[in-house]
């Protein structure tokens, strides 16, 4: 199966009202391409799964800007004042998540997991409407998986198959995204033969990867 498509193609996957998760850390490495297509294109009624929500002119804070998500879970949003906004005035629905239980919700879907236990938010108004279950006499708020129509992740260096190297920091959320899809679009910065990655440095597998686009070679 060829990977390779072009940035045209991977839009033309990406329809009004699908569950989308993107990789990224603030400004640090969105698939900015990719996510500038959609702006483009004007998919609305987005579910947005991503850490953040980046800066009004980055990445998918321009998603939020363009009015194109109709519903964020995110760890925090206190960079782009637009998406505040638009939470307060009702027009955009915003689901807060602590980042590691955001996190451990989306390793669970690719883990084929039921949920997580976790005590990060008991007492607060993270627990309001979910289960509570005891351990050993302890409490937990059971925090359930986040699976997505579509990733959007980022590879420093691609192979044709798929198999993807991060550079530093950027690998961030998009290892554990890349398993929590039906459909996984990686954005590379450099598209390589196969086996120009040696195999200790494959951060994620091709296995998990459907298409590949971008590359600067």
């Amino acid at each position: 199966m060829n990977k390779l498509i072009s940035i045209d193609d991977a839009v033309n996957m990406i329809h009004d009202g699908m569950t989308i998760m993107v990789g990224g850390f603030l400004g640090c490495k969105n698939p900015f391409r990719i996510v500038d297509a959609i702006v483009e294109k004007g998919v609305k009624d987005i579910t947005l799964i991503a850490n953040d929500t980046a800066f009004p002119d980055i990445g998918i804070g321009k998603l939020i800007v363009n009015k194109q998500v109709k519903k964020l879970i995110a760890s925090h949003i206190g960079t782009n004042k637009e998406t505040g906004n638009q939470m307060n005035a009702g027009e955009l629905e915003v689901e807060l998540v602590p980042q590691g239980t955001l996190a451990e919700r989306i390793r669970a879907a690719g883990a084929g997991l039921g949920g997580i236990l976790t005590p990060t938010g008991l007492g607060t108004v993270v627990a309001e409407g979910k289960t509570i279950i005891e351990v050993d006499g302890k409490e937990y708020l059971l925090e359930k998986p986040l699976k997505a129509d579509v990733a959007l992740i980022v590879g420093a260096k691609v192979d044709k198959k798929g198999n993807i190297r991060y550079r530093k920091a950027t690998r961030n959320f998009n290892p554990l995204m890349a398993a929590a899809a039906d459909l996984v679009i990686v954005e590379a910065d450099e598209i390589v033969e196969v086996g120009e990655i040696d195999p200790d440095d494959v951060m994620t597998p091709g296995l998990f990867v459907d298409y590949v686009v971008g590359g600067n070679k």
